[in-house]
């Protein structure tokens, strides 16, 4: 058995596509594409194919990883060149590559770069100053939904935002004029199944520190890539794809 990590990007109005479609997808597309996956045993085999992290829906994503086994080695290029052919409109699978390491991708992750865009009617203050301030509270207090009894609970976040920083859009000519009054804030926050902190949490938190009042629908949220352990086989391939 072959194990390989595959490298894609979503966009456009593919981040409307579900999790659960999302494998749907894949499968079809390795099935077009003429590539024999392996399967498990008993009695509801299914396709050896995982995300490493799911993505929530209306996120796009530049590098997304999925990790799949076929029961036949084939040339990373080749599987390359078969898929690409076969995704839909905002989906480009950018890489391929082999990998020796066993264990499931998503008891590895360890963090998530995010970019989320928040439009503001104009800069009348230092949101490098705010991020600071945001950042220097002991505790950041939000209602989380419980999984298990689906109550609301306070808990507190701070200790799960590694890094955040905010870069103002001044927008420009061509696309970037686009991006203009726009306030994007790039963040780490842990992530997957030892630690994990959604975006959603950190957005909804920040507004209500600075008195940014933006409609959800508003803010733009892109996953650029997630981490692994330094000395993590995936941490070394990822480096050189993200």
């Amino acid at each position: 058995m072959s194990k390989y990590v595959l490298f894609f990007k979503k966009e456009g109005y593919s981040k409307y596509t579900s999790h659960l479609d999302m494998q749907r997808l894949f499968k079809r597309a390795f099935r077009r594409a003429g590539v024999a996956l392996s399967y498990s045993h008993g009695f509801n085999p299914h396709p050896l194919m995982s995300f490493a992290q799911p993505l929530s829906l209306g996120y796009s994503a530049e590098a997304e990883i999925l990790e799949f086994s076929t029961d036949e080695p084939y040339e990373t290029e080749v599987i390359l060149g078969l898929l690409r052919d076969k995704m839909p409109q905002g989906m480009q699978v950018t890489a391929v590559l082999p990998v020796t390491e066993r264990k499931p991708l998503a008891g590895l992750v360890a963090a998530a770069d995010y970019e989320i865009l928040i439009p503001v009617p104009f800069y009348d203050r230092s949101y490098d100053a705010v991020v600071r301030d945001y950042l220097a509270q002991e505790q950041i207090l939000v209602m989380k939904r419980q999984k298990k009894s689906k109550e609301k609970k306070e808990v507190d976040i701070r200790g799960k935002i590694r890094s955040m920083e905010a870069v103002p859009s001044e927008g420009g000519e061509g696309v970037e004029i686009l991006k203009r009054n726009l306030l994007q804030l790039n963040v780490r926050l842990d992530c997957g199944s030892q630690s994990n902190l959604s975006p959603e949490l950190v957005i909804e938190s920040f507004e209500a520190f600075t008195g940014i009042d933006v409609p959800r629908y508003q803010i733009e949220v892109c996953r650029k890539c997630l981490h692994f352990p330094e000395d993590s086989e995936l941490e070394e391939l990822y480096g050189g794809v993200r």
